[in-house]
């Protein structure tokens, strides 16, 4: 058994999220949020040239002798597979691995809201998953796309960077493809898409106004397309993608936004009453209310509509946290510290609800 096998059996078995390696210091796995060391021995010069031996596709070498960084996916045989982050750190090779379950998670046991499943079953439009990262976007996208999988006789195409769940057909055809071994470039991977039959398509990420640009027009010609955005709260997506392009821009991407978005759904992860984790979920829905606030730019106001929102299916995180705090979820301290308006959910918790969303989406 190689070193990094070994290293790799620990964290699985002590259910770690994220194992952390560097030349010179004990390998670290992060188990119910915390950083422990898997064993006492530090990891020196050759035992650490041995693990990226094993771990850096040949193919990738040469890329990452150029960046000095590099992410790909690794399955390591009999363990699992692990989205990997390479990397160098006062000049040595440095290692942030994350597992990657193989089973395709259910809404059920991510315990997301279910307005998050009925939106797996639109047509088309542009459904985005926000947050921070290690917020869990990932995993409930996979999981809107094995309900998909499930119900329909859909082409889905993904394009991944790395693919971190693997999905097997099911009533869809599925081909997903990896950035640096299935397509040399996020771009082309993007300008050849729409001329592979997809009902279905996945990106990674919204990274540039090219994947911003190509899930726009996919869903302008009837395509469902989903994607992750590094965005804190669902209000804030519009604007980050504005961010992208030039201002002389701006108006004519949020008109694109406005008649293209279905839903953002934005996650937050906050430790719950039992050891693990459970998130917090924000909904924007594109109602015509949500609608006519992109196009008439006002952006600001979004977050009045989303937690006045709740007959659409939508809801703010303040409203979210409220709920886990009453179910016993999670602890009023923990809800207070990953609430977006704190004062505002200690006065709900004392059951006093003011209308002031109400009053500002009026005006």
């Amino acid at each position: 058994m190689s070193v990094l096998n070994d290293l790799l059996h620990r964290a699985v078995e002590m259910r770690a999220s994220d194992v952390h390696v560097k030349q010179g210091e004990r390998p670290y796995v992060r188990a119910s949020g915390s950083l422990v060391p898997v064993w006492e021995d530090m990891i020196d010069r050759e035992v650490m040239a041995a693990i990226v031996r094993d771990i850096l596709p040949p193919q990738l070498s040469e890329e990452f002798d150029r960046n000095h960084e590099i992410d790909f996916s690794h399955q390591e045989v009999g363990v699992g597979r692990f989205r990997v982050s390479l990397f160098l750190s006062k000049g040595t090779p440095t290692l942030a691995m994350r597992l990657v379950k193989a089973k395709i998670p259910t809404f059920e046991e991510l315990r997301v809201p279910p307005q998050v499943q009925t939106l797996a079953h639109i047509e088309r439009g542009i459904i985005l998953l926000c947050g921070t990262t290690g917020s869990g976007k990932s995993t409930t996208l996979a999981a809107m796309i094995g309900e998909i999988n499930r119900n329909y006789p859909y082409r889905i195409i993904t394009i991944e960077d790395p693919i971190e769940y693997v999905f097997e057909d099911d009533k869809s055809v599925i081909s997903q493809r990896e950035v640096g071994l299935d397509t040399l470039e996020f771009q082309k991977a993007l300008k050849h898409i729409l001329r592979q039959d997809p009902d279905v398509i996945l990106i990674g990420e919204m990274r540039d106004t090219a994947s911003i640009q190509t899930a726009i027009l996919a869903a302008e010609t009837g395509h469902l397309v989903m994607s992750t955005l590094h965005a804190g709260d669902a209000s804030l997506a519009v604007p980050r993608i504005l961010d992208v392009f030039p201002a002389v821009e701006h108006d004519q991407i949020r008109m694109a936004l406005a008649a293209n978005l279905a839903a953002v759904i934005c996650q937050r992860l906050i430790p719950d009453t039992q050891g693990g984790v459970v998130p917090a979920v924000e909904i924007m829905i594109n109602t015509s209310t949500v609608r006519k606030l992109i196009e008439k730019d006002q952006l600001a106001t979004l977050s009045a509509a989303i937690a006045t929102g709740k007959d659409d299916g939508m809801q703010s995180f303040n409203q979210s946290v409220y709920g886990l705090i009453k179910s016993g979820s999670i602890t009023e301290q923990d809800g207070m510290a990953y609430a977006t308006n704190p004062e505002a959910l200690r006065m709900n918790l004392q059951g006093i609800f003011l209308d002031e969303d109400s009053r500002i989406l009026g005006g």
